[in-house]
């Protein structure tokens, strides 16, 4: 019989993760795009980040039809948050300047780079990349390099990057609770004979981390 769980969150109830959902605003806007093998992930952080987040909404699918009309924002700047050629690099905004709308493709690096084959505006939009990104916290996938950030740690530093005068640091809070947990239900030493020193590999998004 499969566990009860969360509609929301779709943790299992006895470990739901909404008491420590925030509800933050920001000026950017966050566009995600979900490879539809990770909505029913156990590890689904780009989740936690739509949920902690006012303006944000996750999408999930490979070819999005409507794509065109949701990036059609005259009051928004689009970006896509994605290594490739000519990309730039996220820095603070000035209040009087045109809020960023950020579109971030959630997935492995090969299913990322395929919604982006799948949807040619993506690949027309200008890229963005991070810069001086922290250590992941992400303790239980591995990563293509030291630089690689899960999709909601991406996310985070990049609203800090832009709006540095606000803190998105709570959006973490589900998310080292959901790490934790997943800890301690495979043990201390199944973890570190199998993780340690590993770090997740959905979001290597700094000029450093682009996939080989």
């Amino acid at each position: 019989m499969s566990r009860a769980r969360c509609e929301r969150c779709l943790r299992p109830i006895d470990h739901c993760l909404c008491a420590l959902i925030p509800a933050l605003d920001s000026r950017t806007r966050i566009l995600i795009l979900q490879h539809p093998s990770e909505a029913n992930h156990a590890l689904n952080t780009a989740r936690l980040a739509a949920l902690g987040l006012e303006n944000a909404e996750l999408r999930v699918g490979e070819v999005f039809e409507d794509l065109a009309h949701w990036l059609n924002r005259a009051d928004y700047r689009v970006c896509l948050l994605f290594p490739g050629e000519g990309a730039g690099t996220l820095e603070a905004r000035n209040a009087d300047d045109k809020p960023l709308m950020l579109v971030v493709p959630d997935g492995t690096w090969r299913k990322a780079r395929k919604l982006i084959h799948l949807n040619p505006i993506l690949a027309a939009l200008p890229r963005v990349v991070l810069t001086d990104a922290p250590p992941s916290r992400y303790r239980l996938r591995k990563a293509p390099g030291p630089d690689a950030l899960s999709t909601l740690e991406a996310i985070v530093h990049a609203l800090h990057t832009l709006e540095p005068e606000s803190s998105f640091e709570a959006l973490l809070r589900p998310f080292d609770a959901l790490i934790d947990g997943q800890i301690r239900a495979m043990g201390e030493d199944t973890f570190r004979r199998n993780h340690s020193q590993v770090v997740d590999g959905d979001q290597p998004l700094s000029e450093e981390g682009m996939p080989g």
